[in-house]
C-alpha cells in the first residue's frame, strides 16, 4: 500500500496556505519540498554535530567525518554502484557536469570531435559542451525529438560516429517528462568505444536507477530534486574514467603533498573534491535518499504514474490548452500554454492566487523551447505526495485563468 497521506504528514509545508487557499505545490521539477526527518538532520547537525571535516583529531570532528563520509555509501546503494569509491561529491548535476567536461572532455577533445547529445537537454547539459565547441572546436551533434516529444535512442546511436567522443544525455525530460532509453543507448556506445555522461537530475528522482545496469560512464544527480538540500549532489564516475581526470578544482582535501616545486593529488574520489564540502546539505542528502528507499523508489514510480494517467485524462479535456509532449511511459511532468495570446507568467499568477504552484519560463530549454515555437511555458511537475485531487485543483484554477485571459 501506498498512504500519501501519511507521506504528505513527513512535509510541514504542505500544511501551510498560500493566498488564503492550501497549498498545491506543483514545481517539484525546479526543486522539491524536504521531509521533517531532513529538515531535524540538517538542524541537529548545525545544533550539535557541526565541524569541518577530514582534518580535526577532536571528537566533531570526527563525527561530522563520519557522517558526512557515510552519505558515499548511501548515494552508492541508491543508485545501485559497488564501489562508493566511484561517487563523488557536488554541489549538484551542474558542478557534476562542468567536473567532467573541465576535468575530462576538455584535456581529451581536439576541434573536430564530436559530442552528440539530445534537444531536449537541460542547460546543465549544454552549457559546459559549448565551453569546448567555443574555446576547443568541438562540433555538437544535435538529436531531435520525434512528434510526441519522445528521444528515439536508435537516432542516437546513429549519430554516433568516428569522431564523436562522448554522448551526453539526460534520462528524463525536465521539460516534457519524456523518459530516454538510456540504457540501449550506453550499451550501444560501449560498443563503439564511446563513454556516455547520463543527467539523473529527473530520472532519479521518478524510477530506480541502476547505473551499472545502465552501462554509462558518468551519471550525475542533484540533491534538491531528490527532497533533500539546495547545494548538494553525486556524480558517478566509472573508475576507468576517473583514472584519465585531470582534477578541476585545486585547494585542500584534493592533496597528498603540496611543495613549492610541486604537487600529488590525492587518490580518487578525493581528487575531484576540493575545499570545506557542504558538510550539512551533504549529510541532508543523504537522509533524504535513505527516506526515498525506505519508502521504494519503486512504490514511488507506481504512485506518480497514476498521478501522470489521472492529470493526462484530466488535462485533455481541457480543449484550449496545449500539452508539450506526449511520450508513452512518459513522468509526471507537464508542460503547456493556452489558445490565444495568454503568456505563461500570467497564467501562473493566476494559478498562484489558486494556490497553486506551478514554473513559468523556459525552464533551462532554450533548445527545446525554439524547436516547440515557443518562447515559454507554464510546467506543472509532480512528486511523491502529490494526489489526483491536487490534479482537480490544478485544471479548476487553469479553468479560472482560461475564463481571464482566454
Amino acid at each position: 500500500m501506498y498512504d500519501v497521506e501519511k507521506i504528505r504528514a513527513d512535509f510541514p509545508i504542505l500544511s501551510r496556505t498560500v493566498n488564503g487557499k492550501p497549498l498545491t505545490y506543483l514545481d517539484n521539477g525546479a526543486s522539491a519540498q524536504k521531509p521533517k526527518v531532513v529538515i531535524d538532520a540538517i538542524t541537529r547537525a548545525y545544533e550539535h554535530e557541526y565541524a569541518n571535516v577530514h582534518r580535526g583529531l577532536h571528537y566533531l570532528s570526527n563525527l561530522a567525518t563520519e557522517k558526512y563520509e557515510s552519505v558515499r555509501g548511501i548515494v552508492a546503494r541508491f543508485l545501485g554502484v559497488r564501489d562508493e569509491d566511484e561517487i563523488v561529491f557536488t554541489s549538484g548535476t551542474t558542478e557534476g557536469i562542468n567536473l567532467v567536461s573541465y576535468g575530462w572532455a576538455a584535456p581529451r577533445l581536439q576541434a573536430g570531435d564530436e559530442i552528440v547529445l539530445s534537444v531536449v537537454e537541460h542547460h546543465a547539459n549544454i552549457v559546459p559542451w559549448h565551453f569546448l565547441r567555443e574555446r576547443q572546436g568541438v562540433v555538437l551533434k544535435w538529436v531531435e525529438p520525434e512528434l510526441d516529444g519522445s528521444i528515439d535512442a536508435g537516432k542516437v546511436i546513429d549519430a554516433i560516429g568516428p569522431k564523436t567522443k562522448l554522448v551526453a544525455i539526460t534520462q528524463c525530460s525536465n521539460v516534457l517528462g519524456t523518459i530516454v532509453d538510456v540504457k540501449t543507448i550506453c550499451h550501444a556506445a560501449r560498443e563503439k568505444g564511446v563513454p556516455v555522461l547520463v543527467d539523473g537530475s529527473q530520472g532519479s528522482v521518478h524510477m530506480p536507477v541502476n547505473v551499472e545496469e545502465i552501462g554509462c560512464d558518468f551519471y550525475a544527480i542533484t540533491g534538491h530534486k531528490l527532497y533533500g538540500p539546495s547545494g548538494s549532489g553525486a556524480i558517478y564516475i566509472k573508475r576507468d574514467r576517473m583514472d584519465e581526470m585531470r582534477p578541476f578544482l585545486g585547494g585542500g582535501d584534493m592533496i597528498k603533498e603540496v611543495t613549492r616545486d610541486h604537487v600529488i593529488y590525492n587518490d580518487p574520489p578525493m581528487k575531484f573534491e576540493a575545499g570545506t564540502p557542504g558538510i550539512v546539505q551533504t549529510i541532508g542528502m543523504g537522509v533524504a535518499l535513505d527516506y526515498l528507499m525506505g519508502v521504494g523508489m519503486d512504490k514511488i514510480a507506481a504512485h506518480e504514474a497514476d498521478l501522470n494517467a489521472y492529470a493526462s485524462q484530466r488535462l485533455a479535456g481541457l480543449n484550449w490548452l496545449n500539452v508539450q509532449g506526449h511520450a508513452s511511459g512518459k513522468a509526471a511532468i507537464f508542460s503547456f500554454t493556452m489558445n490565444g495570446a495568454a503568456h505563461a507568467h500570467d497564467i501562473s499568477t493566476i494559478l498562484d492566487k489558486k494556490g497553486v504552484a506551478v514554473r513559468a519560463g523556459h525552464h533551462c530549454a532554450g533548445p527545446l523551447m525554439e524547436h516547440l515555437g515557443v518562447s515559454a511555458t507554464c510546467r506543472a511537475s509532480f512528486a511523491m505526495y502529490n494526489t489526483r485531487a491536487e490534479v482537480d485543483v490544478l485544471v479548476d484554477a487553469l479553468e479560472l485563468a482560461h475564463d481571464l485571459l482566454g
